[in-house]
């Protein structure tokens, strides 16, 4: 019984070790109030590696964060059925921008002279507290590209 336990638990251990995945590579989304544009887009950005089953997740910040989510963002993630429980917006850090794998920017700059990840700008979005449809639309074109260029890891 004891030899039985212990191959099985030698087993286990080996199927632990070999299916371990590496840390997921940061993706950081961040506009001026990180209450609306960056969280709706890392919602999307998670949602989608999550079905394809890739090792990367995101992360949404703001310049100047307000104290809560938008109220039209709010709506519309749980309208979708996202989990959006406990998100608030946060100031973005030094440590969040060394952190980061790729660096997404609405209308706002990082504030870092020591930017070392990959960065793009998706300016002129329309603003979803106004425009929440259209968007919506815009930025799940813009992930789905995004996530399209990743390389798989």
């Amino acid at each position: 019984m004891f030899k039985k336990s212990l191959l099985f638990l030698c087993f286990a251990t080996i199927l632990v070790c070999c299916n371990q995945s590496k840390d997921s590579k940061e993706v950081m989304f961040i506009c001026p109030h990180g209450a609306a544009r960056s969280p709706i887009a890392a919602a999307y950005f998670n949602k989608l590696v999550k079905e394809k089953n890739l090792n990367y997740h995101a992360i949404f910040r703001g310049t100047e964060p307000d104290a809560t989510l938008s109220a039209r963002t709010v709506e519309g993630l749980t309208a979708e059925g996202i989990d959006i429980k406990g998100w608030k917006p946060a100031l973005v850090s030094e440590k969040d921008i060394n952190k980061a794998y790729k660096i997404i920017t609405f209308d706002c700059k990082v504030p870092s002279d020591n930017v070392s990840a990959l960065q793009e700008q998706w300016n002129g979005t329309p603003s979803p507290s106004k425009e929440y449809e259209s968007y919506t639309a815009s930025v799940r074109e813009k992930v789905k590209q995004l996530v399209e260029k990743l390389p798989e890891n």
